[in-house]
């Protein structure tokens, strides 16, 4: 459960910081055509990573425990592949796009624990 709260809080703070992230970006870039689909997509996928993980609270079964964690980690993935887009295409620099990143690869980290540890028992 311990691990589950941590897990909850990080990625809470992770989405909060990819909605001021999406904020930020188009406010600077009011005239860009393409950003506001980066950022749709970003916004999507790093706000659902929390969702989900929020969703295995009340799972009914370890395997729908495992389903819901394993759900938030793909999304995590897909949030790595849009923070990677947004710093190739010069719309993040290399320190906003590390921090943002080493901060998606801790909930990653996390979920791969827990996912793994939760298997093992089952």
């Amino acid at each position: 459960m311990e691990n589950k709260s941590i897990i909850s809080l990080l990625s809470k703070n992770f989405a909060v910081r990819i909605v001021f992230l999406c904020k930020f970006l188009l406010d600077k870039n009011k005239q860009d055509k393409i950003l506001p689909r980066l950022t749709d997509q970003i916004l999507r996928s790093g706000t659902s990573i929390g969702a989900n993980i929020q969703e295995s609270i009340n799972a009914v079964s370890d395997a729908d425990y495992v389903n819901k964690l394993g759900i938030a980690l793909k999304e995590a993935d897909e949030t790595k592949y849009w923070l990677e887009l947004l710093f190739e295409t010069k719309y993040l620099n290399r320190q906003q796009y590390t921090s943002i990143y080493n901060d998606n690869c801790k909930i990653c980290g996390a979920l791969v624990n827990c996912i793994k540890s939760k298997k093992m028992s089952m």
